[in-house]
């Protein structure tokens, strides 16, 4: 039986796998529409994330409501969570073993909202689905996993931090709405019931 979005989050909030538990102010376990087509899964929470328990609230997050609002979508529509559900100290980046530790809510979340499209944000959440891969060589371009596809991005922080990025990120983000229509296709098409048998007349 699949775990509703309600029991993962309050799971996540008492979690004590990793190390991060120790220095967190809230676990931040997402948040969204639970029957979201796209979900957005960042690498950890920041220190404005910590405070309100909320994904993407910071900076990056207004650049990525914008980035949302230029395709027509909201954040009530998608879904939007994170490799790992509680900040490392000082923003640094999210070690292996924290990652292993939030591993079985993310793939919970996934089961529980079954999305059409998964948008990785940064190279952390990336890896889950293209190990060994760079994702100056791969972001925007969506590739299929079993039901889902896997769309590779930018973590919109890296424009704040490298301006030259925004415009990348931006037209990948402009390739969501057909990216998304495709898998539209693609799962009416799978659900489809097969043609009538003809009969052979001899």
């Amino acid at each position: 039986m699949t775990a509703s979005l309600d029991t993962i989050a309050a799971r996540v909030r008492v979690c004590t796998q990793c190390e991060l538990h120790r220095m967190r102010t809230n676990a931040v376990p997402g948040n969204g529409n639970p029957n979201a087509e796209v979900m957005f899964i960042g690498e950890g929470p920041g220190w404005h994330e910590d405070r309100q328990g909320l994904p993407f609230v910071g900076a990056a997050g207004q650049f990525l409501n914008e980035m949302l609002q230029s395709i027509g979508l909201s954040r009530d529509e998608v879904f939007i969570t994170n490799i790992v559900k509680c900040r490392p100290p000082g923003n640094r980046d999210p070690l292996p073993d924290e990652i292993a530790a939030c591993s079985a809510y993310l793939d919970a979340q996934i089961a529980a909202i079954k999305p059409k499209v998964i948008v990785t944000l940064g190279r952390f959440s990336m890896a889950r689905w293209f190990p060994n891969e760079r994702i100056s060589r791969i972001h925007g371009q969506p590739r299929r996993f079993g039901d889902v596809v896997v769309v590779p991005m930018y973590h919109p922080a890296a424009a704040l931090h490298q301006s030259s990025l925004r415009a990348t990120i931006e037209a990948d983000m402009a390739k969501l709405p057909q990216i998304l229509e495709e898998a539209r296709r693609e799962a009416a098409a799978e659900d489809a019931p097969p043609p009538p048998q003809q009969m052979r007349l001899f």
